[in-house]
């Protein structure tokens, strides 16, 4: 008895047995497989469904039917985790391109786990999986036993698309784990079509057609450019969704979600933080989603003035409307092993797999023809000899022996010839024998010069991808739009909104007066200071600042000093260099167009937005040239406003802001056309650059005399963007201020 015993320690043989288990999770239930991206638990629910002929054209069957043979003949597991893994791929929330067409209760986005039990649903293989089923037969791929050795089942399934990408796939292992992102069919196609052209391809090309994945919602992905490529590189990463909303009726309504994400936990956050007093400018929440809109989440203001950009921009950074996915791309490669792969090489790899499918399949077919062929030209010998062989076979004891004898034909041969009718020996039957052996003489040429030749090969390839496309090819349904880090109100967000007036002195002291129908220029300003600029803004939101070297800096317009005392310095604010000083100041929502210009006759349009900063340093915003200095910003509010730019010399030029270009920072297009000699010499440069509104008047002031340029005669002052101007009427070439006036106003 004790000779049969093995004996081993433990640590040895927990060590194997550890390592045994690690291998079957890692080989045989979590990681999918480059050919067909899936995991063994997807493929034996999909061969078990096409066994049972659910194809996408037949009825629906009871889900407990494959589930029973799913478990019963192919995965030793549970009946619970084989019918969770065939809901998943029936939802079209939450799978790219579902597998499987189901009919009952799947699910819903609100909550993808209230499947009816698996009693009540029925479910058919859907039009896409005939992509992963249809060469099965052909000899494409390996088959092994099944868990008891009954039954065979393919080890992959011959997926025409590379299915890994297309859906992606999530598991966790021991030791490892796969979160593959899906993607859009008909950009991973190109990008596949690409690499066989140029196979020396890199994944920065391959990013141009691939710009990022493709979820099954219409929620952004707004990762930036560069975190998408390091994913494609290195195949590791995440990607950041974001919810999408619209405005109707100054109402607040989320339109998509990210993926995989239950609107009834969205609303739970949000009516938290509204129970909590963190949103006290929402006032009603409900959920308005339906067959016809699956997500339609709407949000109720206090008024029309709160900011509902800043209320979604808090919501994206404190609830799940914005979610980041981890990325790990890794997968079982052809080699049997588990690999983390960039881009690139999933895409060699897996056309690499549909090379040696299509190869077999080929194969198969010729090997087949072959056969065909060899039992053709032994059933042409009968009509040859058509008397003769009956003869043998009426009066031979052995006629199998002594056909094969007689005519040298093989066993395959006699035993086909034996087997024919009698009606199959009319004169039409053989020409029929004759035409399909020319045909599949024809086809086997064909055959032969397909596998004889990779460029061939390569071609048919691309054909079938093409063809695929036509079929199972969409839109892509996630947008990828770039988006700014969300924050969540801070207590300065929760103020109000009233008007204010943001007031800059000349020696840069700031204030801001209540409302905006105050005179900026009639308030105290201290010994040896005045007036030099102001905007009108609101409580909640930020003032942006200038100085003489082109940088912007922003404070919030609740932080300023009132206007009742004279303000405070902006350098005890700010940490500006020695020596600048503040050229101007203006205030808007992030969207807000200003025109930024230097002295040189050089400017670009920018939104308000792109400049702001919390840095006190500033940020760099337009490029001052040597001995050019910053000229008073101005707000542009139409899209039909005009700029009017004015020289020392009195020359002014007119044309539409849109012929400038926007930016958010650097030194812009040329305004007016001021030689380069000129300016350098200090002899002519920018002096005034002013925004004309539809229906405004240009009211110029020199010393104590003014002149006001009526809307008629601005056209002989209009010309394309740089050009020289004209000069304005003698005596008012000295413009010491600009200001733009209605005409009921002058």
């Amino acid at each position: 008895m004790s000779e049969k015993l093995e004996q081993q320690s433990l640590s040895q043989f927990s060590e194997r047995a550890y390592l045994d288990y690690s291998m079957y999770v890692i080989l045989d239930r979590a990681l999918p497989h480059i050919g067909d991206g899936l995991k063994p638990v997807q493929r034996r629910i999909i061969y078990a469904m096409s066994e049972l002929g659910l194809s996408s054209a037949a009825k629906y069957k009871k889900s407990a039917r494959t589930v029973g043979d799913v478990i019963g003949k192919f995965h030793p597991h549970g009946d619970t985790a084989a019918y969770e893994a065939m809901v998943l791929l029936s939802q079209v929330f939450s799978t790219r391109y579902p597998l499987i067409d189901g009919q009952g209760n799947w699910g819903s986005i609100d909550d993808p786990k209230s499947f009816a039990a698996m009693r009540y649903t029925e479910c058919r293989l859907s039009p896409y999986a005939k992509s992963l089923l249809e060469e099965l037969g052909q000899g494409t791929v390996d088959w092994a036993s099944n868990f008891d050795g009954t039954l065979l089942e393919p080890s992959v399934l011959p997926a025409r698309l590379p299915n890994l990408l297309l859906n992606g796939a999530t598991g966790i292992a021991v030791g490892m784990a796969t979160d593959i992102p899906p993607h859009n069919l008909n950009e991973v196609v190109t990008a596949c079509i690409k690499i066989l052209d140029e196979p020396k391809v890199t994944v920065d090309e391959l990013y141009t057609i691939i710009p990022g994945p493709d979820y099954p919602t219409k929620a952004e992905i707004i990762s930036s450019e560069e975190d998408l490529r390091e994913i494609y590189r290195s195949g590791r990463g995440s990607v950041r969704m974001r919810s999408t909303y619209e405005i109707e009726k100054g109402e607040i309504v989320i339109t998509a979600l990210p993926h995989q994400t239950s609107s009834s936990k969205i609303l739970e956050q949000i009516a938290l933080q509204m129970d909590s007093k963190k949103l006290p400018m929402i006032v009603d929440l409900r959920d308005e989603s339906d067959e016809e809109s699956p997500t339609r989440l709407v949000l109720v203001p206090k008024s029309n003035r709160v900011d509902k950009d800043a209320v979604m921009n808090h919501l994206f950074a404190t609830t799940d409307l914005q979610k980041n996915y981890r990325v790990n791309m890794n997968l079982i490669g052809l080699n049997g092993k588990p690999q983390t792969r960039d881009i690139k090489l999933v895409l060699k790899e897996w056309l690499t797999f549909r090379s040696q499918t299509v190869t077999r399949r080929l194969q198969h077919r010729l090997d087949w023809v072959l056969d065909r062929l060899h039992i053709l030209e032994g059933l042409l010998v009968i009509y040859l000899n058509i008397d003769e062989v009956i003869s043998i076979i009426r009066n031979e004891d052995d006629p199998k022996k002594v056909l094969q004898k007689k005519f040298k034909l093989s066993v395959i041969q006699v035993d086909a010839i034996l087997e024919i009718r009698l009606r199959q020996l009319a004169k039409l039957e053989e020409i029929k024998i004759t035409e399909e052996q020319g045909n599949l003489d024809s086809e086997r040429k064909d055959l032969e010069k397909l596998l004889s030749s990779k460029t061939r090969l390569k071609t048919l390839i691309k054909n079938e991808l093409k063809a695929d496309t036509e079929i199972y090819g969409d839109e892509r349904n996630s947008p990828i739009v770039f988006r700014e880090e969300a924050t969540a109100f801070d207590e300065t967000e929760l103020i109000s909104s009233d008007p204010v007036t943001v007031v800059l002195s000349e020696r840069g002291w700031i204030r801001a007066a209540k409302g905006h129908d105050i005179d900026p220029e009639s308030l105290n300003y201290r010994e040896g200071d005045c007036y030099f600029s102001s905007t009108p803004s609101r409580n909640n939101q930020n003032a942006v600042f200038f100085d003489s070297k082109g940088k912007a800096y922003t404070l919030p317009c609740h932080s300023l000093p009132s206007a009742r005392g004279q303000g405070e310095p902006l350098t005890g604010r700010l940490n500006a260099e020695s020596g600048e000083t503040f050229m101007g100041v203006v205030s808007g929502v992030t969207e807000t167009k200003i025109i930024l210009a230097t002295s040189s006759g050089y400017g670009f349009i920018a939104n308000l937005g792109d400049l702001q900063t919390k840095n006190k340093s500033g940020k760099a915003a337009i490029k001052v040239q040597e001995n050019a200095k910053v000229l008073i910003p101005s707000v542009i509010k139409d899209e039909n406003d005009l700029l009017a730019a004015i020289t020392n010399q009195g020359r002014m030029l007119v044309f539409p802001y849109t012929e400038l270009p926007q930016l958010a920072r650097g030194k812009g297009n040329k305004i007016i056309g001021i030689p380069k000699a000129n300016f350098e010499s200090g002899d002519e440069f920018l002096q005034e650059i002013a925004v004309i509104g539809q229906g405004r008047e240009l009211k110029l002031i020199s010393g104590k005399r003014h002149f006001t340029i009526k809307l008629k005669d601005l056209e002989n002052f209009l010309g394309n963007r740089g050009r020289r101007g004209n000069f304005l009427p003698k005596g008012f070439r000295k413009v010491d201020k600009v200001e733009v006036v209605s005409p009921e106003n002058l």
